[in-house]
């Protein structure tokens, strides 16, 4: 790669939209005249990317991460963000104008009743459950983020008319945008009270929330991550002597300087996490019942904008996922519609450990309940792949399952965008009798449609059929 292309790469991850803008299209002009060659588009997928909206170890925006999935060749790509939609429009236009297969999720934390005496995937928090909505089609619940804006461009580069009016708009209500906005609002206030403790403890290293930790984010949806990294900052600018910073990390931390690749090294990011944040940490606080909205509310959320309610698991080994099929069951009858894993999280390449089989496990339990299977790598925390490595023994097996469930979610949110026909709406309920025959429409839709072709969903009526659905983009791509 040259070192332009590197440049202009970087400036995708600019907080500066325009210039995030810029960048991408003239990468894309790059691509056209053929002085950046680009893979073709293979059976990978990552539909779990964090983007700098909530956190990315990379610091990697929608754009960056859309232009990356696209240069290497993913089939499907997905960005997910904590409490936020922030980044949905800039992510799938810049999709649509790469001719990438994209959709958008988001991630936060919920309540179950059911096992509030259980840790399930949030370790040492009983009752408290990590969630997901994925294949949300826009972002009228919120204030809209900047997006790229030109005319669209097939693959191959030419161009294509913009989008004509008739879709079938959805309407948000007060309460709809109330519990968006009290997510990411809650979030923040927990991350304020959390700095206050963590302050005193670290004094004379003490942050100020707006001036240390908000310029570390392009919109202010500050994380823990971003909190240790400002306090290794922090440490840096008051601490210039490298012996000096040895002395004050190794005291508050109480480990050996050595191990801590000073001045702002992940193993120091990791140690002020454990030691301050986390459970039994000076400034970590034990969540209850009313810490986090029910996953009951969640869902309804989540099925108001469109979107599909995903229940999460981590590997298997919690006393909460050891009743998976209890946890599923409390789930689905609350909305709950597929379900997320991280696959690099539930194997050692080589070993047949407890995790692998569990992983197994739960991926048959979830074909038995015809629950979709979105995966990815979430690149929150350095060291994480871009993207999993299909071709290993572990995970070949499962791929043609990934795959099917990462088609589902893509056609869901493109239907959903365009006609408001998505997976989970009252046409999906009327078209299809059982779940199984939802799954192979949104698979076979999902497989078939590319980017550039979205627009010929728009404006459909209620009463279209799936197979007309399915003849008209056959029809697009020349088959009979």
């Amino acid at each position: 790669m040259s070192a332009s292309t590197e440049k202009i790469e970087l400036q995708l991850d600019s907080f500066n939209h325009s210039e995030r803008k810029d960048a991408l299209y003239t990468l894309q002009d790059s691509v056209e005249s053929g002085d950046i060659k680009i893979s073709q588009t293979g059976t990978d997928v990552n539909l779990h990317f964090h983007t700098f909206y909530s956190y990315n170890a990379c610091g990697y925006s929608p754009s960056r991460i859309a232009w990356l999935a696209y240069k290497t060749g993913l089939d499907v790509t997905g960005i997910v963000d904590f409490d936020v939609l922030d980044g949905l429009e800039e992510f799938l236009e810049a999709a649509k104008l790469l001719g990438l297969k994209g959709c958008v999720g988001m991630e936060t934390r919920v309540y179950v009743p059911e096992f509030t005496d259980k840790v399930m995937n949030s370790p040492g928090e009983p009752g408290i459950s990590y969630h997901m909505g994925v294949g949300f089609p826009d972002t009228k619940l919120q204030a809209s983020s900047p997006s790229v804006h030109r005319t669209p461009r097939s693959p191959l580069g030419s161009a294509r008319a913009p989008r004509a009016a008739g879709g079938v708009p959805r309407t948000a209500t007060g309460n709809q945008q109330k519990f968006l906005l009290g997510l990411c609002q809650t979030a923040q206030q927990r991350n304020r009270d959390l700095t206050e403790r963590v302050n005193k403890y670290l004094s004379p290293v003490e942050l100020d929330y707006e001036r240390d930790v908000w310029p570390l984010t392009p919109c202010g949806n500050a994380t823990e991550r971003h909190i240790c990294l400002a306090y290794a900052k922090k440490a840096r600018s008051i601490f210039t002597d490298d012996s000096e910073l040895e002395k004050f990390w190794a005291y508050k931390l109480q480990t050996e300087p050595a191990s801590l690749q000073l001045p702002k090294g992940l193993a120091l990011l990791n140690r002020i996490r454990a030691k301050t944040m986390k459970r039994g940490g000076i400034g970590y606080v034990q969540p209850d019942a009313g810490t986090f909205p029910k996953m009951e509310e969640t869902n309804r959320f989540i099925l108001a904008a469109g979107a599909i309610p995903t229940l999460t698991w981590l590997d298997g080994t919690s006393d909460g996922e050891k009743e998976i099929e209890k946890l599923l069951e409390v789930g689905m009858n609350t909305g709950v519609a597929a379900i997320n894993i991280i696959p690099a999280r539930n194997y050692t390449p080589g070993i047949k450990d407890e995790k692998l089989a569990n992983l197994h496990r739960v991926v048959k339990l979830a074909e038995k309940l015809n629950l979709p299977i979105v995966v990815g790598t979430e690149m929150n925390s350095p060291g994480q792949k871009f993207v999993d490595d299909f071709n290993s023994a572990e995970l070949a097996p499962l791929l043609p399952v990934f795959l099917k469930g990462a088609y589902i979610v893509y056609a869901h949110s493109a239907l959903q965008r365009q006609s408001s026909l998505g997976y989970t709406s009252q046409w999906a309920r009327e078209n299809f009798q059982t779940i199984s025959a939802r799954n192979g429409f949104f698979q076979k839709l999902g497989k078939l449609l590319q980017p550039y072709q979205q627009e010929l969903l728009g404006g459909l009526h209620q009463s279209i059929t799936p197979r007309q659905i399915l003849d008209k983009i056959k029809s697009a791509n020349g088959e009979t």
